[in-house]
């Protein structure tokens, strides 16, 4: 998903500029950017309707009592994340970094972008597609990222607290973090390599997920007696609905970080993901029956999120039949990683960590060890190429990264709870945050008099 040109570099191109008034009176480029920014446009629509996917998961997997307030949290998240990233994220993510010129942390270009009066400049992008598509494009993946961690908290968090961490980790944390990669920050002049971010989309937000469980501590009555007690989930239906909608729009997540409508490309990554999702949903499935001894539908809807997570970092270099044994290895890891956080009584209500953090980091590594030669050494621009360096510095990139975003995360919540509280009453949680924070029902049935 590298921006390819900086959105504040080009500020100074007009139309007016011979080579793109020559450029854009080309029938063939205008049919070209024309079709990219089509496909593009398709994929921002579908990476957008994931938050109702993850707004289903959340509700689905949460309790009766508390519908409302997980929907409430899902409908201001990618609000909050779209703003944010307008106001401050964008130019922290896209700070003006050159690729090859030094290793660059931190850049930052001013508040609010300021659009150009005409989005249409073809010097902009591989594919000619304009700035406006550009910038929801990337504030869709940026959103993403807190909607993660709200998964994980939800149940006993406070709705203040929440949004604060969503304007200061969408605003600042995961725009600085991903600037080191797709900014021409650090991690791309080192040769690290995150197509769509198993690394810098999900496992940072699993990262603040595991930040924000350890913070709000378990749901009172999660764990008793040393026996881990299960919180039965509104709706299944619901949540496999979201499954589904968050695994159709993974289409646009991937599809997209192609950054153009290029048929061979697009194509290619559309099959690794959809086989490396299959393939975590049986990982989880036989994992599940093998550790449960039953047929447990929700180790197998986390497998298929799994497989997603764990393929994205590798979904346009890992060749298919590699693909399944990503997928399959990260429906493995899913279950055997929710235990582990149970045996720690770090409680996450829909998986999150493990889906996203523990898969998002097998996902980076992968790519080290199944990319193809050839697919790799054409996506980092490079004549030669060792696996084992490869391998060391999708490392680099997974602990830089995820060090960063556990000790930003944990220091929001560790000031919110000092300066605010970050978990509601005993009463409110007990008796469900619908009918104490907004008054209604998320299930209710009227019967006429």
């Amino acid at each position: 998903m590298q921006n390819l040109i900086n959105l504040n570099s080009l500020f100074s191109h007009t139309l007016l500029d011979s080579a793109p008034a020559v450029a854009a009176a080309d029938p063939a480029f205008e049919a070209l950017r024309t079709a990219n920014n089509v496909w593009m446009m398709v994929c921002i629509g579908l990476v957008f309707i994931m938050h109702l996917g993850f707004a289903g998961v959340e509700a689905g997997f949460g309790q009766a009592k508390n519908t409302v307030n997980i929907l409430f949290k899902n409908t201001l998240t990618p609000i909050i994340g779209i703003l944010s990233f307008f106001v401050i994220g964008y130019n922290l993510m896209y700070p003006g970094f050159v690729a090859g010129e030094g290793y660059e942390w931190i850049g930052f270009t001013g508040f609010f972008i300021q659009l150009p009066a005409d989005g249409l400049n073809p010097e902009y992008g591989d594919g000619g597609y304009t700035f406006w598509t550009e910038f929801l494009f990337q504030a869709m993946f940026a959103a993403t990222a807190a909607t993660i961690v709200s998964g994980a908290v939800a149940e006993r968090i406070k709705i203040s607290s929440y949004l604060i961490f969503c304007v200061l980790f969408v605003g600042i944390v995961y725009p600085l973090i991903g600037s080191w990669q797709w900014g021409y920050g650090f991690l791309f002049d080192l040769g690290f390599h995150d197509f769509a971010g198993s690394t810098l989309v999900h496992s940072v937000g699993g990262w603040g997920a595991l930040a924000g469980i350890i913070t709000l501590g378990p749901r009172i009555g999660k764990y008793v007696d040393g026996k881990v007690i299960d919180k039965p989930g509104s709706s299944v239906p619901l949540a496999v609905v979201g499954v589904f909608l968050l695994w159709f729009g993974w289409f646009g997540f991937n599809g997209g970080s192609v950054l153009s409508a290029d048929a061979g490309a697009v194509s290619f990554v559309l099959v690794t993901t959809t086989l490396a999702a299959c393939a975590g949903g049986m990982g989880g499935y036989i994992t599940g029956y093998v550790v449960f001894r039953r047929l447990d539908l929700g180790m197998v809807l986390n497998g298929i999120l799994a497989g997603l997570v764990g393929i994205t970092a590798g979904a346009n270099v890992i060749d298919p039949g590699w693909s399944l044994f990503v997928g399959f290895v990260a429906g493995v890891l899913v279950v055997l990683s929710a235990i582990t956080l149970d045996k720690f009584k770090l409680d996450d209500v829909v998986g999150a960590v493990s889906v996203h953090l523990v898969c998002g980091v097998w996902g980076t590594l992968a790519v080290g060890f199944f990319a193809s030669r050839t697919r790799m050494m054409d996506a980092l621009g490079v004549t030669e190429w060792s696996r084992g360096e490869q391998i060391l510095n999708q490392l680099i990139g997974v602990v830089a990264c995820g060090a960063a975003a556990f000790i930003a995360a944990y220091l929001i919540f560790i000031i919110l709870k000092k300066a605010t509280g970050i978990r509601v009453s005993e009463q409110h949680e007990k008796e469900g945050m619908d009918s104490h924070e907004h008054g209604i029902r998320g299930y209710t049935i009227v019967y006429d008099e």
